[in-house]
């Protein structure tokens, strides 16, 4: 499994059978894409905020990937002429590429239109299993004691917010570290703005028993 960090909470993840992107809202920094926009065959969105839901709509038009959302996020897609996976907390799903859980994340899912904010369904988290490999997307969240509930699956690379405000800060992040126990964990969410400052160093230094990547955007990891 490859992954590229796109900036923020945004990444690209490949394998020999899905060019996947997870809430693309890709940052202006990205010099080279590991992947061509035609190609991508599925995309997941884990709330319906403009940060995450992103270029979703005009990617899936061009591509003809198969959006996976919560139900209300889907219905909306669909007004747009979307195709569209429907889930919800919990559920579990067997695709071609693989396994899907969508998991619990503490949020809003608000999505913000023209003629107001849309009712965006339950933010999530996302746990991909594929050809051996089994990524972690957390999504925008809180701490929660859920999350010992991921330690079981042995995640290998886990994608976790620490910028705070809006998310879990680097202690909580720490923490959530603690709980799910992956192989591997990358940090997201953080100084995209100022109010979400934080220092991946500092978070680096507090993990215990994981292996913290600290990706710059655009950069490539495989696993």
């Amino acid at each position: 499994m490859k992954i590229q960090y796109l900036g923020h909470s945004a990444f690209y993840v490949e394998t020999s059978t899905m060019k996947a992107l997870i809430d693309p809202f890709i940052s202006n920094e990205v010099q080279s894409f590991a992947f061509d926009e035609k190609e991508i065959t599925h995309i997941f969105v884990t709330h319906g905020h403009g940060d995450h839901l992103g270029s979703t709509i005009q990617i899936a038009k061009k591509s003809g990937a198969t959006v996976i959302s919560n139900y209300e996020i889907c219905m909306y897609l669909q007004k747009q002429g979307i195709s569209f996976h429907a889930m919800h907390i919990g559920g579990r799903f067997t695709s071609n590429f693989g396994t899907i859980k969508m998991t619990p994340a503490l949020h809003g899912s608000g999505i913000e239109t023209p003629e107001g904010m849309l009712y965006g369904g339950n933010p999530c988290g996302f746990l991909i299993a594929c050809e051996g490999k089994k990524l972690y997307h957390a999504g925008d969240t809180g701490l929660t004691m859920d999350m010992q509930l991921l330690a079981v699956e042995k995640i290998d690379v886990a994608l976790i917010p620490i910028g705070g405000n809006f998310t879990m800060d680097v202690i909580d992040a720490v923490t959530a570290v603690e709980f799910i126990k992956p192989k591997v964990v990358v940090p997201m969410h953080y100084n995209t703005h100022p109010i979400i400052s934080a220092s991946p160093e500092a978070f680096q230094a507090k993990v215990l028993g994981a292996d913290v990547k600290i990706l710059t955007i655009g950069e490539i990891y495989s696993f």
